[in-house]
C-alpha cells in the first residue's frame, strides 16, 4: 500500500485551469465514489478550495494508482493529460504526509497562516467519513492533519493575525484605490459605494473586513434573500442592504466597488452585461469565487478594472515576510507530528507476521485444549470447560504482548525488520510479505 496526493494549487496552475477542477460539494460524492471505483484507489478523500484541488490516496500499487488518479482529473476538467500535467503535482509517502500537515497548518496558502483552510480540511474529513471514502489509514491521517493544524494555531504565532482570502481582497481594493489616487499605500473606503455578491462564509469575511476597514455601508445580494438578511443580522455595525441576484444590474450602474463570491459554476457579471449599463461612475470588480463569478473580458471596458484570486499576489507579499519566522517555528512542529504518523504506519509492517504467529499459537493453544479435556472426561461442568479455555487464550494473550508491543513500537525500520526476522526464524513463519 501506499499513500499519494495528485493536485494543483494557485503555486502551479492560474485560475482558468484552477476553475476547470474546482468540485461542488454535492458532486463530491459522485467524484468519491468514481475514484474509489477503480481497484488500484483503496481509499480517498478530496479537498476542493478556490486556491486548490488535492487527492488524497492509499494506493494499491504507485504508478498504476497514480494513473487512475491523473484519469479522473482529465475526465472532470475535460483537458487532455498532457495539458493537465504541467499544472499537477505529485507527492508519495512522507512527502504526501508533510504537504497536507502543510496543508492544514495554512503555510501553503497563499496567505501564510490563514485559518479557513483548516475548516476546509475538517470537511474534507468529515465528508470523506460520511462517504465511506477512506479507511483506517486515511483516516488516521487527515484527523492528524487536523489535530496538527490546530496545534500550530496553539503552540505559535501563526494564526495571530493571520489575513485570508476575503482581507486580501478587500486590502487589494484599497491598494488600487489608493493608487489611482497616486497614493501607493492602502485607503479608508468610506467614499466608496460597495457591494457584495453571494452569502456564504467568505461574504461573512468580506463584510467583516469591510466594516474594519471604515465601509460606511454594504448592499448585499444573493439568490436567496432570507440567507443575506441572516447574514446581515450577525452584523449589527454595518448597514447592510439586502437585495435579491435580479437587482444585480442596479448595483453595477450604482455601485463603485463590487465584490463577488458566489457558488455559481457559471459567471455572474460578464462584459456584455456591463455593456448595456448607465453607469454612473467607474467601476472596481474584484472576484474570489472559483470557478470565477466575473468573465476576465469584464475588465477591457472603459472604466472597468477587475480582478481574480490570482492578483491577490501583490496584497500578500505586503504581509508575507513579517509571517516567515512564524513559519520557520511551525516547520518543527510539523516535522515532529510527520514522525509520530510514519512511525505508526511503519509499525503496521508488521502485523501480517503478528497475525500469523498468533495464528500458528491459536491452532497450538485449541490442539492442546481438546487434548486436556479429553483427559477430564465427560464429568467436567459447562463452566470448568470455560474456566480452562479462557485460561488457555489468557496464557496466548500474555505470550504474545511483548513480541507484539516491540514490533509495533515506534523504532528505527532496520531494527523493526531484525526483529521481525529472529521472529520469523524462532516459529518458522516464513512469508515474503511480512517484510515489507
Amino acid at each position: 500500500m501506499h499513500i499519494a496526493v495528485v493536485g494543483l494549487s494557485h503555486r502551479t496552475a492560474p485560475v482558468e485551469i484552477r476553475e476547470r477542477l474546482s468540485i461542488p460539494e454535492q458532486s463530491l460524492e459522485a467524484s468519491l465514489q468514481q475514484l474509489r471505483s477503480d481497484d488500484q484507489v483503496l481509499e480517498a478523500s478530496i479537498l476542493s478550495t478556490c486556491n486548490r484541488l488535492e487527492i488524497y490516496t492509499l494506493l494499491r500499487h504507485p504508478a498504476d494508482g497514480i494513473d487512475a488518479v491523473g484519469a479522473f482529473l482529465s475526465q472532470v476538467s475535460g483537458l487532455a493529460l498532457e495539458d493537465l500535467s504541467p499544472h499537477l503535482f505529485t507527492y508519495h509517502h512522507e512527502d504526501a504526509v508533510a504537504h497536507l500537515l502543510r496543508v492544514a497548518a495554512g503555510l501553503d496558502s497563499l496567505v501564510l497562516g490563514e485559518g479557513q483552510i483548516l475548516s476546509q480540511v475538517k470537511k474534507m474529513v468529515r465528508l470523506g467519513q460520511e462517504h465511506r471514502s477512506v479507511g483506517p489509514i486515511l483516516n488516521r491521517l487527515l484527523n492528524q492533519a487536523v489535530s496538527t493544524g490546530k496545534r500550530v494555531r496553539t503552540e505559535t504565532n501563526l494564526g495571530t493575525g493571520a489575513v485570508s482570502i476575503s482581507s486580501a481582497a478587500v486590502e487589494l481594493a484599497q491598494l488600487k484605490l489608493g493608487q489611482a489616487r497616486g497614493v501607493d499605500d492602502l485607503v479608508p473606503l468610506d467614499q466608496e459605494q460597495v457591494a457584495v455578491v453571494g452569502a456564504g462564509r467568505m461574504a461573512r469575511l468580506l463584510l467583516q473586513h469591510l466594516q474594519a476597514k471604515g465601509c460606511r455601508g454594504v448592499v448585499l445580494l444573493n439568490r436567496t434573500l432570507e440567507r443575506a438578511e441572516a447574514l446581515a443580522g450577525d452584523l449589527p455595525g454595518l448597514p447592510v442592504q439586502c437585495r435579491p441576484l435580479d437587482e444585480l444590474d442596479h448595483c453595477l450602474s450604482t455601485c463603485s466597488l463590487v465584490f463577488t463570491s458566489t457558488a455559481a459554476e457559471e459567471p455572474v457579471i460578464t462584459a456584455s452585461r456591463l455593456v448595456g449599463l448607465n453607469r454612473r461612475s467607474s467601476l472596481m470588480l474584484i472576484d474570489i469565487g472559483v470557478p470565477r463569478n466575473i468573465t476576465a473580458d469584464a475588465g477591457e471596458l472603459p472604466g472597468v478594472e477587475a480582478f481574480d484570486v490570482d492578483d491577490l499576489q501583490e496584497v500578500v507579499a505586503r504581509n508575507q515576510e513579517a509571517r516567515r519566522e512564524m513559519a520557520l517555528e511551525a516547520e518543527g512542529l510539523l516535522l515532529e507530528e510527520s514522525r509520530l504518523f510514519l512511525e505508526w504506519w511503519d509499525g503496521l509492517e508488521a502485523v501480517p507476521l503478528v497475525n500469523k504467529l498468533r495464528l500458528q499459537l491459536e491452532e497450538i493453544r485449541e490442539q492442546e485444549l481438546q487434548k486436556a479435556l479429553s483427559r477430564m472426561g465427560p464429568d467436567l461442568s459447562v463452566r470448568e470447560r470455560k474456566v480452562v479455555e479462557a485460561l488457555s487464550k489468557g496464557i496466548i494473550n500474555k505470550i504474545l504482548h511483548t513480541p507484539v508491543t516491540h514490533l509495533r513500537a515506534p523504532q528505527p525500520r532496520q531494527q523493526r525488520h531484525t526483529a521481525m526476522k529472529v521472529l520469523q526464524d524462532l516459529f518458522e513463519l516464513h512469508d515474503n510479505q511480512a517484510n515489507g
